[in-house]
């Protein structure tokens, strides 16, 4: 199955159909990350609060993304103290691709950032105009996370010229992964 979704269907489809059903691992690729509030049996609650809930049952969540989110994301990344060791994170100023995979099994590529925004978790009216796929074709998933995986594990790190610019590459040389 290969999809066209768009709007308020990537929320609908991807944040809150394939990231809570996970049941191995979940990994996100953003350029911006913010604060998004989504719902949880009838309330509103922040985003990484089912990201915490997915590592209170042992998945593994990793998060490539370009720059630091703002100090509403931060706040509220506190609130749930087992983010800290249980989510893998890496910021990569050169991250722009959009990207969810769950299981190695579905994917969501596309345009939207995980924002409210973007993944259309706000209303109609405050709401970016966004557009991707959602996908279980295997041979998609498998690009879409050899992308991911490449990135992960520095491969573009040592001809990138943007290095003065990364915070984690110091730390990938250090544990010898460049």
């Amino acid at each position: 199955m290969v999809k066209y979704i768009t709007d308020r269907e990537i929320y609908e489809k991807v944040i809150c159909g394939l990231v809570p059903g996970a049941r191995e691992f979940v990994w996100l690729a953003t350029s911006d990350l913010k604060d998004m509030y989504v719902d949880k049996n009838g309330e509103k609650v922040p985003f990484l609060e089912i990201l915490s809930d997915l590592v209170a049952r042992g998945i593994a969540v990793r998060l490539l993304h370009a720059k630091e989110p703002g100090a509403t994301f931060r706040r509220d990344f506190d609130k749930y103290p087992n983010l800290i060791k249980g989510i893998e994170r890496i910021l990569c100023p050169r991250v722009h691709f959009k990207a969810v995979v769950v299981d190695g099994r579905s994917a969501y590529s596309g345009s939207a950032n995980i924002t409210g925004a973007g993944m259309g978790a706000k209303s109609k009216d405050k709401r970016n105009f966004e557009a991707g796929i959602i996908t279980d074709d295997k041979k998609i998933v498998g690009k879409i996370m050899e992308q991911f995986d490449s990135i992960w594990m520095g491969s573009h790190c040592k001809g990138c010229r943007r290095k003065e610019f990364c915070a984690d590459y110091k730390d990938l040389l250090a544990k010898g992964k460049l």
